[in-house]
């Protein structure tokens, strides 16, 4: 029996990942949170003939705490969406409050639920989500993700445009590191299991990386404000929400990038941290996922001097970006007690 609950589950991602978890056949009961439209939601998907029985709540009468009641799996994409003009801060600023409040309830009525953060900026909520789950005393730091799955998901499908050949796309895997915005994207591209064209050129691969970095403005751009990576986005999380839920039931071998406390593998993360030549409390790299989360943090192993580069250029950003993230909770609870 597999409880999945959906936070934000009427947004743009919200209703394509509740959708897709619906047509999972791993998944027995689904669980829908938002603050409108939840049980239209729910009524809808429970005519799909799938196994997953479906409920909705809204906040009044402990709607989340109704929702989160027995949940396995916790994926959260609640928030707004970014738009044209909008900046990774502006979008800290409005996503923040909603991130905190969410994590308060997985706190208090399922703490040992595998939680998986899409809400942006990213490397900021995830943060956030492990900042609040300290001060309620249940922080496990194998059982929190950030989803970056969308940056491989398009790494694997540039590639395969470049190769010529889409059908490769569910067979090429290129890991991205780093964290899941900008500059702190980074494609391993030289670890790619379908190497680039001999040859390929540097202005072409600049491109190539920079696309993989930016293709959420490509999205928000071509929307012309009207959305963001909504699809692509609930694609991404349903894809390692499987993997996460087949790991949980046993299957071993399961290895997929994520952006996770360096702390849920002691030995992986010291040898992650020297590589890096500093430490980061979240960084995002391979994991090798098992019954309890993350087993193993593997090493990002031998890149080249561009991939250096660009690592060199992540590191600060995403400095910046951890700190925003545990300094508003650090205020938030200054004025506030987290109450169990």
């Amino acid at each position: 029996m597999v409880k999945a609950v959906v936070l934000g589950a009427a947004g743009g991602i919200g209703q394509p990942l509740a959708l897709l978890l619906k047509a999972n056949p791993l998944v027995t009961e689904l669980g829908l949170f938002d603050i409108v439209n939840t049980p239209g939601v729910a009524a809808d998907l429970s005519h799909i003939s799938t196994p997953a029985k479906v409920e909705g709540f809204l906040p009044p009468d402990d709607g989340l705490k109704k929702a989160l009641a027995g949940a396995d799996i916790v994926v959260i994409p609640a928030g707004v969406p970014r738009k044209p003009g909008m900046t990774r801060d502006d979008l800290f600023k409005i996503n923040a409050g909603i991130v905190k409040d969410l994590a308060a309830g997985i706190a208090t009525t399922a703490p040992k639920a595998f939680v998986l953060v899409i809400s942006n900026p990213v490397n900021s909520t995830v943060p956030i989500v492990a900042e609040v789950f300290k001060k309620f005393g249940v922080f496990d730091p194998k059982r929190l993700f950030g989803v970056t799955t969308l940056d491989v998901v398009r790494a694997s499908t540039f590639v395969a445009e470049i190769l010529g050949d889409l059908s490769l796309s569910k067979d090429v895997v290129v890991p991205v590191v780093g964290g899941h915005s900008g500059v702190t994207i980074v494609p391993l591209l030289s670890q790619s299991s379908h190497p680039l064209p001999a040859g390929f050129a540097k202005d072409s691969y600049d491109t190539l990386v920079n696309r993989i970095q930016f293709g959420g403005d490509e999205v928000v751009k071509a929307k012309s404000g009207a959305g963001s990576a909504t699809l692509s986005m609930a694609y991404a999380g349903a894809e390692f929400a499987a993997k996460i839920i087949r790991a949980v039931k046993g299957e071993k071998g399961i290895v997929a990038p994520s952006y996770v406390s360096v702390e849920a593998d002691a030995a992986g993360g010291a040898a992650l941290t020297k590589e890096l030549g500093q430490e980061l409390a979240f960084f995002s790299s391979n994991v090798e996922l098992g019954t309890d989360g993350v087993t193993k943090i593997i090493p990002l192993g031998k890149i080249t001097e561009a991939e250096q580069t660009l690592i060199t250029a992540a590191l600060p950003e995403l400095v910046k970006n951890i700190e925003t993230g545990v300094n508003f909770i650090a205020a938030a609870y200054s004025t506030e007690e987290p109450r169990l």
